[in-house]
C-alpha cells in the first residue's frame, strides 16, 4: 500500500513531492506528511494495532515509511502510562496519568522521532544524519546512527549538561560543540544545509521527524482502553510535538479508534526562563510569539525562539487548554515531588510539565474526577547536577557499624 502522497504547506496549502524540504517556498510556511486518507480507512483497526509490536511501530500505518522498508529501531515505544494515585492524591486528581517516556532506549521521548527520521533518510539514500540539540536529540540521533551504520553529525550548545554530553558521546559520533544557544546552533546548522547532503532530523526532513510524536498520544489513549482523556499535560520546546499530538487526537477519530469525537483539552508547559509561548498566551495577542534569550535549568525545551510557538496558542485556545509556566524553583520541587510520590526520576523537562500540572491543580483548574494526563519526556540521570545544590540529604545520617551508633542515631 503506497500511502503517503507528498508534502503540503500548513499555511498556503501548496503541494509538494516527498523530498527533504521543510519550508514552502511560496510563503514559508512548515510542511506536513500528506497520507492518502481513503487507503488507509481500509486497513486501520484496533485488532491490526494491538498485533502489532511492542513497540511504537505498532502503529506504522500512520507514520511516514513505507511497508517494504525497512525500519532503523531500538525497541522505542510503548513505554509504561501510570496510575499516579499518590502524586494524584496530593494533587486532588483521583484519575491522574503520567507517561513515562524516560524508559526509551536512550532515556527520552527523543528516540521516537529519531526512529521515524533515520527510517525515512536511510531509505532515501541518506548516509549522514546531523542534528542541532540542546542534548536529548542529539543523544537519540547519535544512538540510531550507530545503530543504522550512518555517519553522525551532533550539533549542541558548549554549555550543555556534563551527563547528557557523555550520553551522546558514547556512540562516537562528530560532536561539534557551538559557543551559542540553541537558537544560534539551529541556525548554523539551517546554514549548513546549503553545502551538505545531509538528513538534519529537525531541519531538512523534518516533516518526517515530527511524525513519530504521534505516537506518544496513539500510545496513551490505547493504554487507557482506546478512550480520550479530558486533559493532557505538554512540555513545550519548538511545539513541534504539540501539534502532532494534536494531529494524533484527530487521526483517533478519523479512522475510528476511537468512539468519542470530543477533543481532550491540550495544555502547554514552559520554564519562566525561557518562555515565548507562555508569554504570547497571556498576552492580547496569542500568535506574535517573540523570541526571547533562554536562561532556565530547563534546557533540553529551552528554544528562545519556537517555530511552531504560534500553533501551539492556537490549538490550546481551539481545544479549551492553556499555557502555563513555572519558575526555576518549581522546577526542582516538582522533580523531588514526582519523586518522592511515584518513584520516577524525571529530568528538569519533566520538572516543568508536573510543575505546571501542580501549580493549575492547586488553582483549582480541575474538579478532582477528570482523566487528567502528563507527558514524562526524559529521565532525571540527564540532568542531575540541578539537584546537587538542593539538600536532598535530609533524612541521611552517618553512623558506626555498631547496633549502639544506630540506636543512638535513628529515631524509629
Amino acid at each position: 500500500m503506497a500511502k503517503l502522497l507528498g508534502l503540503r504547506c500548513r499555511e498556503c496549502g501548496a503541494e509538494y513531492e516527498l523530498q527533504a524540504t521543510h519550508v514552502c517556498e511560496m510563503c514559508f510556511g512548515p510542511l506536513d506528511v500528506v497520507y492518502d486518507q481513503a487507503a488507509l480507512r481500509k486497513v486501520v483497526s484496533r485488532q491490526r494495532i494491538e498485533q502489532g509490536p511492542a513497540s511504537m511501530w505498532r502503529y506504522r500505518d500512520l507514520l511516514p515509511v513505507e511497508d517494504d522498508t525497512p525500519v532503523v529501531t531500538l525497541g522505542e515505544g510503548f513505554t509504561p502510562l501510570v496510575k499516579a494515585d499518590r502524586l494524584g492524591a496530593e494533587l486532588g486528581l483521583r484519575n491522574l496519568y503520567l507517561k513515562n517516556d524516560s524508559m526509551n532506549p536512550t532515556n527520552s521521548f527523543k528516540d521516537r522521532v529519531v526512529s521515524v527520521a533515520i527510517s525515512w533518510a536511510r531509505a532515501h539514500g541518506f548516509e549522514t544524519i546531523a542534528c542541532a540539540s540542546t542534548g536529548n536529540l542529539a543523544n537519540a540521533v547519535a544512538a540510531y546512527s550507530a545503530r543504522a551504520g550512518l555517519e553522525c553529525f551532533v550539533f549542541i550548545p558548549v554549555d550543555l549538561e556534563p551527563a547528557k554530553v557523555v550520553s551522546i558521546s558514547v556512540f562516537d559520533p562528530n560532536v561539534v560543540a557551538v559557543r551559542g544557544n540553541y537558537d544560534e546552533v539551529n541556525r548554523l546548522c539551517s546554514q549548513l544545509l546549503e553545502s551538505t547532503p545531509w538528513a538534519f532530523c529537525n531541519i531538512n526532513i523534518r516533516p518526517f521527524y515530527a511524525e513519530g510524536s504521534k505516537t506518544l498520544t496513539f500510545e496513551t489513549i490505547e493504554q487507557l482502553g482506546w478512550k480520550l482523556p479530558d486533559e493532557i499535560i505538554i512540555p513545550i520546546a519548538s511545539g513541534c510535538q504539540f501539534v502532532r499530538h494534536r494531529q494524533a487526537i484527530r487521526e483517533l477519530i478519523d479512522y475510528g479508534l476511537v468512539r468519542d469525537d470530543r477533543v481532550p483539552a491540550l495544555t502547554g508547559a514552559q520554564a519562566l526562563g525561557c518562555a515565548p509561548v507562555y508569554n504570547a498566551f497571556k498576552s492580547d495577542t496569542p500568535e506574535r510569539v517573540l523570541p526571547v534569550k533562554p536562561n532556565t535549568i530547563a534546557r533540553s525545551i529551552a528554544i528562545g525562539n519556537p517555530s511552531d510557538g504560534i500553533y501551539v496558542n492556537r490549538i490550546a485556545l481551539e481545544t479549551g487548554g492553556v499555557v502555563e509556566a513555572v519558575t526555576e524553583d518549581e522546577i526542582v520541587a516538582a522533580m523531588r515531588l514526582l519523586a518522592r510520590t511515584e518513584g520516577i526520576f524525571t529530568e528538569t523537562a519533566g520538572g516543568v510539565t508536573i510543575g505546571v500540572l501542580a501549580k493549575l491543580a492547586r488553582a483549582g483548574r480541575w474538579k478532582g474526577d477528570e482523566v487528567v494526563v502528563a507527558y514524562v519526556t526524559g529521565h532525571g540521570l540527564k540532568t542531575a547536577d540541578v539537584l546537587a545544590s538542593v539538600d536532598g540529604h535530609a533524612r541521611r545520617v552517618e553512623i558506626e557499624p555498631t547496633l549502639k551508633s544506630f540506636r543512638e542515631k535513628v529515631n524509629i
